[in-house]
C-alpha cells in the first residue's frame, strides 16, 4: 500500500463498487445491488492479488539490482514464467552478467596498465641513471678521447630511449583506435625491400646473407605500418643470429590471404618462451642485454589491426620462422 497509484486505484474501485451497489439497489432490487457488490468485490480482490504479486516481483528485481550495483555476487534469476516481467527479469540478468564481465575486464586492464607502467618506468630509469652518471664523468673528464667515448655512449642511450618512447606511443595509439590502418595494394617485393633496407649495412658488416624468394603479387595492407611490423621481426632475427648467418624471406599468395615468411638460422627460441614472445616487455632466455621486449608486441598489434595474424615456430640451435598472414576478407 506504499504505492500512491495502487492506493488510488483501490479507492476509486471501491467507490465505483459502492455506487454500483447503491444504484442497483435503488433502481432494480436489493438482490441486484448485492450481486453487483459481490462481483465488484471479487474483481477487486483478484486485482489486488495479482497487483501485489507483480509489485513483489518488481521489489525482488530492485533488490537484485541493488546487490549488483553494490558489487555483490548476485545469483541467477532465470524464470520459467511467461510475460513482460519474465522478459524484464531475463534482460536484467543479462545486463548484470555483462556488467560483471566488463568490471572484471576493467580490473584486469588496470592490473596490466600498472604492470606496463612499472615496466616502462624501469626501462626508462636504467638509461637515465646511466646518462646521469656519464654526465658527471663528462664534467670532470679532461681526456678528449674518453670524453668522446662517453658522448657516443650517451648518444646510444638517447637513441634507445627515443626508440622505446616512440614504440610505446605507437602501441598506445593503436590500442586507443586513433590510428586508422589503410588498405592499399602493395607488391610483396616492395614491402620486403623497404623492410630490409635499414639493416643492409649491419648485415654487410656481420656477413649476414639475405635470401629472398619474393613474388610481384599484390597484398592489401597499410604500407607504412606493415613495413614497421616486418622490420621489428627482421630486427629480432638478426639480433639472434651469429655472424655469417642467413636470413630467408619468402612470400605466398592465396585466395584467402597473403603470406610473408621470415626465418633465420640463429640460436632459436626456447620452448618455454614461445607462448610469450609477443607479450609486451617479455624477455626470453636468449634475449640480448639491450632487449626491451616490445618490438614483436608492436608487430602483432599492427597485424591484428589489419585483420592478420603472426605465428612463430622455433627450434633451439636450428632457427626461428615467423609467418605473417594478412587476410583478404575478415574471418
Amino acid at each position: 500500500m506504499n504505492n500512491r497509484e495502487y492506493r488510488n486505484t483501490i479507492l476509486i474501485s471501491a467507490v465505483i463498487i459502492l455506487l454500483a451497489f447503491t444504484c442497483g439497489t435503488a433502481l432494480v432490487s436489493i438482490k441486484a445491488g448485492l450481486l453487483l457488490l459481490v462481483s465488484g468485490a471479487a474483481l477487486l480482490a483478484v486485482f489486488v492479488f495479482y497487483t501485489r504479486k507483480r509489485y513483489r516481483h518488481i521489489t525482488e528485481l530492485n533488490d537484485y539490482l541493488v546487490k549488483v550495483l553494490a558489487g555483490a555476487e548476485a545469483p541467477e534469476i532465470g524464470s520459467q514464467e511467461e510475460g513482460e516481467l519474465s522478459i524484464l527479469r531475463t534482460n536484467i540478468y543479462k545486463a548484470a552478467t555483462m556488467l560483471k564481465t566488463q568490471n572484471e575486464q576493467l580490473a584486469d586492464d588496470r592490473t596490466q596498465l600498472a604492470a606496463a607502467l612499472a615496466d616502462i618506468s624501469h626501462q626508462l630509469k636504467t638509461p637515465l641513471t646511466s646518462m646521469m652518471v656519464m654526465n658527471d664523468l663528462l664534467m670532470e673528464e679532461t681526456d678528449e678521447a674518453k670524453r668522446e667515448e662517453l658522448l657516443r655512449t650517451q648518444s646510444a642511450q638517447l637513441d634507445r630511449m627515443n626508440w622505446l618512447i616512440q614504440t610505446l606511443l605507437k602501441i598506445s595509439k593503436l590500442d586507443a583506435g586513433t590510428i586508422v590502418l589503410k588498405k592499399e595494394a602493395v607488391p610483396f617485393s616492395e614491402l620486403t625491400e623497404e623492410a630490409v633496407r635499414p639493416f643492409l649495412v649491419q648485415m654487410d658488416v656481420r656477413n649476414i646473407v639475405c635470401r629472398q624468394d619474393v613474388s610481384e603479387e599484390m597484398i592489401l595492407c597499410d604500407r607504412n605500418w606493415t613495413v614497421e611490423a616486418l622490420q621489428n621481426i627482421i630486427k629480432n632475427c638478426i639480433e639472434h643470429m651469429d655472424d655469417g648467418g642467413t636470413l630467408f624471406i619468402e612470400t605466398n599468395d592465396t585466395h584467402l590471404f597473403g603470406q610473408i615468411t621470415i626465418r633465420d638460422n640463429g640460436c632459436g627460441i626456447p620452448a618455454e618462451d614461445l607462448p610469450h614472445i609477443f607479450e609486451r616487455f617479455y624477455k626470453g632466455k636468449n634475449a640480448g642485454k639491450d632487449s626491451v621486449g616490445i618490438g614483436l608486441a608492436l608487430s602483432k598489434r599492427i597485424l591484428e589491426g589489419e585483420h592478420g595474424e603472426i605465428t612463430v615456430q622455433s627450434t633451439e640451435g636450428v632457427g626461428t620462422s615467423f609467418s605473417i598472414r594478412i587476410y583478404k576478407t575478415i574471418i
